[in-house]
């Protein structure tokens, strides 16, 4: 009998496929004795030469996917599962004291770890830690005889289902086998639900109990427009499900047609649609989805996906095919945007207990000052490639965006002292996604050429809910009137003062929160490439004055149930 789940629908699209658990196996052993050391020998050594095959498909597959610089993680598990020296001493283990494979190799890598870890003055040396401990694993299966789930070596068609999807897990991901997926917790905001947006998968997170209630190979279809997964369907509900997803590939033709069209709602008010990006490599995804500008880059990830600080001219160079990759298209930088959750092996930061309200982004940067000048030196330099504007993250006062904004017009000016070509027309803005600056948007608004609303984080600050704790997630609420009062704050106060405000948290392609943010006169609306074209056609539907109504009843409501209510009367 068919199952079904409920979940958040992250990703649009429809999926049928077998499931692919996603999920660590139990690889818990008992140490024993034994009575013959060779044959453990053997064992050893089977498990070491199978660890040795996977991992070379894994770093092929992770070499054609990610590149060189990505899959070099692989190439160091192979070089540990080849070291003499360990293998040596587990060898030697099995023998001297008579104990089964898996109790030698975990007694001998723990020692390894422990040695690695206390190296404290080494960052490489430390990292070599995690090496250990996952190359461990891989052999570790093998002697036990569970298989350890890898993305990286699906070669048929499949719906992952999976606790939660780390960044590294989707990055592993290959659309041409992986059809879509469902995990236990996550909301819209997730990594994992953002990253399915991008590879254009359908996906749902947050049910709760997809990897208790899916088992390895089930039948599975997931819903994304909906938020539904059907497990083991019956042959009637394949068949609706694949008329759903024949509906839906011909709406998304219907909506390509509008790619290289104009921006314009139904009353003739132009406003822009621009992509969230995380790479330089991502601006193909956006001028293919039909995008006006990047309204995001976020430079951050030129620092995670980097063994050490990225290189003036390492950050330059992706500057620069970002801004050209646009033509002439704007394209906003983000400042670097590490803390919180996005932490960097090379730059240890303090610990803390609460880290999202701690020492991160620009707070980092007016600190670093020697990592913020290399950042926006490499930036100044791109800007004479194109039209670049930059923002600064995590902005609470008016000194703080004062301080960062002094810092780069020094740097501005010893360039051009140097001779080097900048643009005279970079415009420099913040992000507002702290309430506190919010509420003084009219004064802020004196000093930034823009403001973009990050409405991830200023829902999160605003509702003190973290949105990855399942427990609390209720209350991240982009529909609630609180939200909503200060969006139209920051809107206006950047318009009394001649600017523009535009918006890059997830909340800028809700289909729900479109109308009410056209209605409040919001210039740029800035999300996931595979959204624009579906915004796009929404808004030739929508008349900005009768939305300018909507968005002031909104304003009036009570909750969030009411808001979406309303929307959805106005709308139909």
């Amino acid at each position: 009998m068919t199952k079904m789940l409920k979940g958040i629908a992250a990703s649009d699209g429809i999926a049928a496929a077998k499931a692919y658990m996603l999920v660590q196996p139990d690889l818990s052993f008992s140490k024993a004795s034994i009575d013959n050391p060779e044959t453990e020998i053997k064992r050893l050594e089977a498990s070491l030469e199978a660890s040795k095959k996977e991992l070379e498909i894994i770093k092929a597959k992770a070499t054609e996917n990610l590149g060189a610089d990505e899959a070099g993680v692989f190439e160091a598990h192979l070089t540990i599962l080849s070291d003499p020296e360990l293998i040596g001493q587990i060898k030697e283990k099995i023998t001297s004291e008579k104990i089964n494979a898996e109790a030698a190799l975990k007694n001998v890598t723990d020692m390894f770890i422990s040695m690695f870890e206390a190296m404290t003055d080494n960052v490489y040396m430390q990292e070599r830690a995690g090496d250990v401990r996952d190359v461990t694993k891989r052999v570790l299966s093998h002697l036990l005889g569970v298989t350890l789930p890898n993305p990286a070596l699906i070669n048929e068609e499949v719906v992952i289902v999976a606790h939660d999807l780390t960044p590294s897990d989707t990055a592993q991901l290959d659309r041409k086998y992986v059809k879509g997926f469902i995990t236990d917790i996550g909301g819209r905001t997730s990594h994992s639900a953002i990253m399915s947006r991008t590879l254009e998968i359908a996906a749902i997170v947050g049910s709760g109990n997809a990897t208790s209630e899916i088992k390895d190979g089930d039948q599975v279809i997931i819903d994304g427009i909906e938020g539904n997964a059907l497990v083991n369907p019956s042959k009637a509900e394949l068949a609706d499900y694949a008329q759903k997803a024949a509906d839906f590939a011909a709406q998304k033709a219907e909506w390509k047609l509008l790619k290289n069209a104009k921006s314009v709602t139904a009353d003739g008010k132009i406003v822009t649609l621009a992509a969230n990006i995380g790479t330089p490599d991502d601006v193909l995804g956006a001028v293919d989805n039909g995008a006006e500008a990047v309204g995001l880059f976020r430079s951050e990830f030129l620092y995670m996906n980097s063994a050490e600080l990225p290189t003036e001219d390492e950050q330059f160079e992706a500057y620069k095919k970002a801004i050209e990759g646009m033509n002439g298209k704007q394209v906003v930088v983000r400042t670097m945007d590490i803390g919180g959750d996005k932490k960097l092996p090379y730059l240890p930061l303090p610990e803390e207990e609460n880290p999202f309200l701690g020492y991160r982004a620009i707070r980092i940067s007016l600190d670093r000052q020697d990592i913020f000048r290399t950042q926006l030196r490499a930036l100044l330099r791109a800007s004479s490639f194109g039209r670049l504007a930059i923002m600064f993250p995590m902005i609470a006062t008016v000194n703080e965006f004062k301080q960062a904004k002094a810092i780069f017009e020094e740097e501005k000016a010893k360039l051009i002292a140097d001779g080097t070509k900048v643009s005279d027309d970079i415009e420099v803005g913040m992000m507002m996604e702290i309430p506190a600056a919010a509420m003084i948007a009219d004064k802020l608004a004196k000093y930034a050429d823009f403001f973009s609303i990050g409405t991830n984080d200023l829902i999160g600050y605003t509702m003190a809910a973290d949105r990855g704790n399942e427990r609390v997630s209720y209350l991240y609420q982009p529909y609630n009137p609180s939200i909503l009062r200060l969006v139209k704050q920051i809107i206006d106060a950047s318009h009394a003062e001649g600017k523009w405000t535009g918006m890059c948290g997830e909340m800028a392609g809700d289909q729900i929160a479109v109308p009410l943010l056209a209605g409040m006169g919001l210039d740029e609306f800035s999300m996931s490439a595979t959204s624009i074209l579906k915004t796009r056609s929404l808004m030739k539907k929508l008349d900005t004055s009768k939305m300018k109504d909507l968005a002031d009843a909104a304003l009036d409501c009570e909750t969030a149930e009411e808001v979406t209510a309303l929307v959805e009367k106005y709308t139909k």
